[in-house]
């Protein structure tokens, strides 16, 4: 199976019976990103996590039941 990466559009070719490969099937909007890609990214994501300007954002808990 062929898959193409969202961010350099470089194609790469992946096993047909990987996990991936299943799931880029079955979820047609699950995005594919190349090993370069996904290791920048993550590389970039831990840089900002280290530094102080990093902040998170969650969604407040609530237990709102329907009755």
């Amino acid at each position: 199976m062929r898959a193409k990466c969202i961010l350099c559009d470089r194609v790469d070719k992946i096993e047909s019976y990987s996990l991936l490969a299943k799931q880029l099937r079955k979820k047609r909007k699950l995005s594919y990103l190349c090993d370069e890609c996904s290791k920048r990214i993550s590389d970039k994501t831990h840089e900002r996590k280290q530094s102080n300007n990093f902040n998170l954002y969650e969604e407040e808990q609530t237990e709102d039941y329907i009755r």
